[in-house]
Parts: C-alpha cells; structure tokens; sequence
C-alpha cells in the first residue's frame, strides 16, 4: 500500500510542476482546477516544492475584485499569492546539431532560454571520435563564458539531424557527418556528471508543439520539416513515436520513386531528393540527378530567387516545385493511410515556398487516398522563420526531469543538496 500512496504521490507531484511550467503564475485554487487535485493535496505538495527551492511565490499584479453594489465603484482586495518555478532551481545545457553548426543554450528551469550560442563548427570534417571530445570542450567553454558551475546543470539534451540510437547514445547516421555511429552521450556524462539524453531535431519539434498547447497539438498528428532535409516529428496517442532505438519517423527517406535521384542518405528516389532545398535546387540548375547533395548546397538568395521566379511565372523552376509537392503528397497519404492523423504541421525554411508546393500536393493526396481518411485531417502551416527544436529540447528534458526526478521529493531533495554542497 506505501509503494501504491508514493507513486500516486510523485504522480501529483509531476502533474502539479507540469501545470506550474505551462500555465505559472497561478493562485493555488487554480492550480487545483486545472489538476483537479483537492485543496489539501494542492497545498501539501505546493509546500513541499516551496521547501525543496523548485517554487517561489509571488504577489498577483491584479489585485482581486470584491463583488459590490452595480451601482458603486467596485473595490479591490488583498493581492493574491500565486506559484510559479523558481527560475534558478536547475539549468538544462541544451545542443542543437546541424550540417557545420553548432547550437548551444542555457535554459533555466522554467524553461526559457538565459543564453545561447551559436557556433559554426566543420562538422563534415570531424571524425568520430574527435568531434565528441571537441563537443566536451566547447560546451566547457559555454558554460565558463556563461559562468554556470556544471553542478547547476540537472541534464544535457541533444537534438541532432539523421538517426540517432538513444540506445548507444549515438548519431548512427546524419548529414552532419560523414562518418556513422558518433558517440555523444557517453563522452559528455563522464565530463559533467550528468545525465545526457539524445534526441532526433525533427521529433523535438513536435514536442515543443506538444509542451505549448497539448490540447491543439495532441491525440495523433504529425509535423514535417522541409529544410535542407525532410523530416517528421510523429505523435501517436498522445506519446511522441520513437523506434526500437529511439529514431524518429524517417519520412524524408521513404522512397517515393525507385532508381531516382541521389539522396543524402545514399539511397535514391527518396522523398527527400524530391523536396529537400538541394533537390530544388539540383534540378534547378540542370545538375544530374545522381550529383551528391553536397555539391548541390543552395545560399538563402539562390532559393528566394528560384520561389520568385516561380511565382513569377517560370514555368519551369514552377514544375521543380509542383513535383517536390507531389513527392510530399503521395507520401503523406501513406502516411494518413497508416494513422490518420488529425493535424499535419509544415514547418522549416522551405514552407516559405509552400504556396508553390501546396496545389500538387493535395492533388496527389487526393489521388492516392480515399475522401473518408483524408477529410478530418487539418493541414497547418507554421511560420517559416520559427526554430522550435531547441524549445522542444528543453521542454521535453524538462518533462523527464519532472517526471523521473523532480516528482520524487528524495530525489529533488538530493538534488538541491548538491547545489549547496
């Protein structure tokens, strides 16, 4: 029965701190609304919390209105006390991975971001084993620059593109690199004493769309990133997907036609080689199909200028788009197939262009799907300038902490005791 009560108790104690992220300031009855926790409950662990340093409370701007006469001037009450995170409670070192760039943030424990840095790094030139050893150093020198003690860090989290193997703690394979099986987790816990979680980029996006509005973003959607790449960040029943390893819904490479052009991942006909901005780009230029995607590796001007003479009436740059739309749609409709999805997100550089891209992509949706699995889906489509994979990142190491850490007060109390130590 004590097994059974501490469970329910961590539990409360993780839905109370997921509250207080997503919706803080907020007064203690309101909190027990939105939990529909009892008042008691509500104050045990809101004490408790307050005791441990994770909550701070703080006097409400809006002084309360004490209902009066209509025909008098109403007036104010006392202020009430509402709770939100104490702010310096823990840190989350947070890592974006990209194609020669490397991304660091500090993100205090109500999640917004104290610092960041970004930092063009020749990721393609470094080897497996040398570029986890450079990652240690640099985010060493983040955090000395930042003037954060590693003690204050409660987890480093990856976001990295390709697949990765939460498994080994490794980038089994990305465009970052060329060599496979990049070992980061590993060499960066011995370093700092912390736990480090990897994650795929894409799959972070859909988790920030999660952690900001659960109700939107819930039940079964799906989020494609069209960039320099195509990827998908999947939920299905609520929970984010991850393979047997951890990987995320590789869209971008299911293969829309066989023996076509050369995709980053070596393989050809991928939809990627279809949509992905070097595949725009390649086809463009009158490059081969088969020319490596790094030799085909469009500046921003290039792309605005290829979407305005397609909008301009280029028929034929037009057609390179419409085809990318198709390549999307007909895999999408496997996709919508496979899970119907309630909601699909465009996000990434390339939705820019997606007025261009978005006729032919529901024409091939509407060829291969039948109308019953395809007219509830919701298709949206996010600002094209707005990078969510470290807010998902952050979110989500968050989540865990409250979840696995935070949730047991031995375990926060062990924690805080470190900090002072």
């Amino acid at each position: 029965m004590k097994a059974d009560s501490d469970l329910v108790r961590r539990q409360n104690r993780a839905l109370v701190l997921s509250n207080l992220r997503r919706r803080a300031p907020i007064a203690r009855v309101d909190l027990g609304a939105v939990t529909k926790l009892s008042p008691a409950t509500i104050t045990a662990i809101t004490a408790d919390l307050i005791s441990e340093g994770l909550v701070e409370t703080v006097a409400d701007e809006v002084s309360d209105v004490i209902d009066a006469d209509p025909g008098l001037p109403a007036r104010r009450g006392r202020p009430r006390i509402l709770l939100r995170l104490d702010a310096r409670a823990a840190y989350i070192l947070g890592i974006k991975i990209a194609i020669n760039q490397v991304t660091f943030v500090l993100a205090d424990f109500g999640g917004q971001i104290a610092a960041r840095r970004d930092l063009s790094i020749r990721t393609i030139g470094e080897g497996r084993l040398a570029f986890p050893k450079r990652l240690v150093e640099l985010a060493r020198t983040f955090l000395a620059e930042e003037r954060v003690s590693a003690r204050r860090i409660a987890e480093i989290a990856i976001a990295a593109q390709g697949f990765v193997d939460q498994g080994s703690g490794s980038v089994m394979w990305s465009p970052a690199f060329t060599e496979g099986d990049v070992r980061l987790v590993d060499p960066l816990e011995a370093a700092f004493g912390v736990r480090c979680e990897i994650a795929n980029d894409a799959n972070m996006i859909a988790e920030a769309l999660h952690a900001a509005d659960p109700t939107t973003y819930g039940g079964t959607f799906a989020v494609v990133f069209v960039d320099y790449g195509v990827g998908m960040g999947l939920f299905i029943g609520d929970k984010l997907h991850s393979g047997a390893n951890g990987s995320a819904a590789e869209f971008g490479h299911m293969n829309h036609i066989p023996h076509g052009p050369l995709c980053r991942c070596g393989r050809r006909g991928c939809v990627e080689a279809f949509a992905a901005d070097y595949a725009i780009y390649r086809d463009a230029k009158g490059m081969p199909p088969d020319t490596d995607p790094r030799d085909a590796s469009p500046t921003n001007a290039e792309l605005l200028a290829l979407e305005a003479a397609a909008a301009g009436g280029d028929g034929r740059v037009l057609a390179i788009y419409e085809k990318a739309g198709e390549a999307l749609g007909y895999g999408l409709a496997r996709l919508m197939a496979l899970i119907n999805p309630g909601r699909i997100v465009f996000t990434g550089a390339s939705t820019r262009a997606f007025p261009l891209i978005e006729p032919a992509m529901h024409r091939a949706i509407g060829d291969a799907l039948v109308e019953d699995l395809r007219r509830f889906t919701v298709f949206e489509t996010l600002p094209w300038d707005k990078d969510m994979i470290l807010t998902g990142l952050v979110a989500d190491a968050l989540a865990r902490l409250d979840r696995e850490v935070f949730a047991d007060p031995a375990n926060a109390q062990l924690f805080r005791q470190d900090l002072v130590a």
